[in-house]
């Protein structure tokens, strides 16, 4: 049974009314309502969540997976999810838990100590909070995540970024690494699409990157809606003048989701030229994923080019660096936060 608990994110808003603080949506609920994300509702003058505690997925994944390449590779976290999102996005891969609404999807409470004691069990690096928008739940992300940081175990988002610079202020020391998903590098695009806007996202990665956070950005390209040669060069451009150089960036092949059934997915062409104008302007690791079988999974050294870890899928099949992650072939420095760990492949 989940706890009514009361969110901390929440200042009063005239006589009658409460304001949700987690999002830059900043959403008035009046008694009786809920927010955009239908995640929190106004009962008695408190703003409750109604999911914190409540999981629709809990799960033992690779790193690798979520996806993050340069943060303890090889690596286990512990996925869990609830329902919900922040974003309208009508490709959702995950859009039966993103569109869901309480009672619309099984959902089992697990306190934090109870995930901790899992992820413990399970031997896992990091906890990850994925597969919905993680963000919406951050009351109990934070309660799980201060835990996590007690018992020496990480704390990974994956999320489209979507969060208050004071929220996120408050819960930022408790992060670990983000894999933060750019809907695109236009606000045209988020306004119509998202129902929501970029620099708000941008805003917050720069916040999590300042704050010492690893980050990776994921970008999904969908065909004749933000495949432009010039939005990714933009976008590439930002990473490397406001993130660094270092910043992996993950060029995410689109299939057929949701309400983007009538649109084709990517050409395998068009992310190899995303990922070759992204190298062009100084993004010195680009990955491309959900296209099997390809060297594009693999991290290539930035001085002399060769490969430094070898993956098939999501795992790890070579490691050509030292222990201080440099270059076997050249010497060069390999930015991973981190080292490897060696994954027992019973696991998976």
């Amino acid at each position: 049974m989940a706890l009514e608990k009361e969110s901390r994110f929440v200042e009063t808003f005239g006589e009658d009314a409460l304001r949700c603080t987690i999002c830059p949506r900043m959403c008035v609920v009046k008694e009786g309502q809920r927010g955009f994300c239908d995640t929190k509702e106004n009962k008695d003058g408190r703003l409750i969540s109604l999911t914190y505690g409540l999981l629709s997925a809990l799960a033992v994944d690779p790193i690798e997976k979520k996806p993050l390449s340069h943060f303890y590779p090889g690596s286990r976290a512990l996925s869990i999810s609830s329902i919900g999102c922040s974003f309208t996005c009508p490709w959702c891969q995950n859009w039966h838990l993103s569109t869901a609404k309480i009672g619309d999807h099984p959902l089992k409470y697990a306190s934090p100590k109870e995930v901790i004691a899992m992820a413990q069990r399970q031997d896992c690096t990091s906890v990850a909070y994925t597969y919905n928008e993680p963000l919406i739940n951050l009351n109990y992300v934070e309660d799980v995540s201060r835990l996590a940081r007690r018992k020496g175990i990480k704390n990974v988002l994956v999320t489209n970024g979507y969060i208050s610079i004071p929220s996120l202020d408050r819960i930022v020391d408790v992060i670990d690494a983000a894999n933060i998903d750019w809907k695109a590098f236009n606000d045209d695009f988020y306004r119509k699409y998202c129902s929501a806007d970029l620099q708000s996202v941008l805003d917050a990665t720069l916040r999590m990157k300042d704050r010492g956070v690893h980050i990776e950005v994921t970008f999904l390209i969908i065909p004749e809606t933000n495949d432009s040669e010039d939005e990714t060069r933009r976008m590439a451009r930002f990473i490397v003048d406001k993130l660094g150089p270092d910043t992996p960036l993950h060029l995410s092949r689109f299939f057929p989701q949701h309400k983007f059934n009538h649109v084709p997915p990517t050409p395998v062409e068009t992310l190899v030229n995303a990922r070759d104008i992204a190298l062009e302007e100084g993004v010195r690791y680009v990955f491309v994923g959900n296209v099997p079988l390809t060297d594009y999974d693999h991290t290539f050294c930035p001085g002399c080019g060769r490969v430094v870890i070898e993956r098939e899928g999501y795992t790890v099949t070579g490691w050509h660096l030292d222990e201080g992650n440099n270059c076997e072939h050249c010497g060069s420095n390999i930015a991973i936060e981190g080292k490897r760990e060696k994954r027992r492949s019973h696991f998976f």
